[in-house]
């Protein structure tokens, strides 16, 4: 092989080398900005689903109308689980609250039977509770149903607030992420603009003449992506251990989506950018491919 020639392949080599690691670092940064937004989606989930909301039941009721009231509950869409919390261990809640027996000082036991139950996320707003409120005052038995509506708004409000940033975050970062990667892959059509010429001088038509640029830089991005999402995994494994492991809070079907949408937004970004520079010295002429 002749010197020029080893020229060619080194540059061709240093050339692709740089648009694959390019490309790998603009998707890992797409990739992690998706991981943030899936777990403070899963973040919400959870304290959503954590929110407690207790159902008062009648003095005096019997264990049989407990149990025929809790499985009445627990077959409703909205309840995710429930639990009996019996008047006794509620009145030991509120000596450890009150720091007094209330029991001394009234006589009696104030505090009564009750259902804890705890919600289904997508049912963890104002709009549903006052439909649940109304549904559940309907069974026999049931005096209230408790809850603090002001702690519910507010987290709703802010949780709200942080997925909109998250996701306006995440709109930008894939903004610039095919700008970054079409300017990329701008320079590397660049270089082959007088090819792109004069194969379209001796007839070349423009499909055949996009073809290869596409398909070269969809095995770019393909590559990129896996690179990336060995990166991002790399990244995982290492805050879980030495942090906190984040298995709880992202799942591994949630981990297949984020690896598989980075390796797909690498394909699709590369062939757009690849299309719109491949187009842009297609419509030249040959006197302005001197002048870009």
């Amino acid at each position: 092989m002749s010197n020029k020639k080893k020229v060619s392949v080194v540059r061709f080599l240093n050339a692709k080398i740089t648009s694959t690691i390019s490309i790998t670092l603009v998707l890992v940064l797409l990739g992690v900005t998706l991981l943030i937004l899936f777990t403070g989606n899963s973040l919400s989930k959870q304290v959503k689903e954590n929110m407690s909301f207790n159902v008062m039941l009648s003095a005096g009721i019997s264990e049989a109308q407990i149990t025929n009231i809790r499985r009445s509950l627990d077959a409703q869409p909205f309840v995710r689980s429930s639990r009996f919390i019996s008047k006794e261990e509620a009145k030991e809640q509120l000596v450890k609250e009150l720091g007094d027996d209330p029991e001394e000082l009234l006589g009696y036991n104030p505090a009564l039977d009750c259902i804890e139950i705890f919600l289904h996320s997508e049912y963890a707003n104002s709009d549903s509770i006052a439909v649940i409120n109304k549904v559940i005052r309907e069974e026999s038995n049931v005096t209230d149903l408790l809850y603090q509506q002001e702690a519910i708004d507010l987290i709703n409000n802010n949780l709200s607030k942080v997925m909109s940033v998250l996701l306006v975050l995440a709109l930008v970062l894939l903004f610039i992420s095919f700008t970054l990667i079409r300017n990329t892959i701008r320079l590397s059509v660049y270089s082959k603009r007088f090819i792109i010429h004069t194969m379209k001088l001796v007839g070349a038509t423009g499909s055949f003449i996009r073809r290869p640029f596409v398909v070269n830089n969809i095995y770019t991005g393909i590559i990129s992506g896996i690179i990336a999402d060995g990166i991002i995994f790399g990244l995982i494994s290492y805050f879980n251990r030495e942090y906190a492991t984040i298995q709880p809070i992202i799942t591994n079907v949630d981990l297949g989506i984020i690896f598989t949408v980075v390796v797909l937004m690498g394909v699709l970004i590369s062939t757009l950018a690849t299309l719109f520079a491949v187009n842009r010295y297609l419509k030249m002429r040959t006197d302005q491919l001197y002048y870009v």
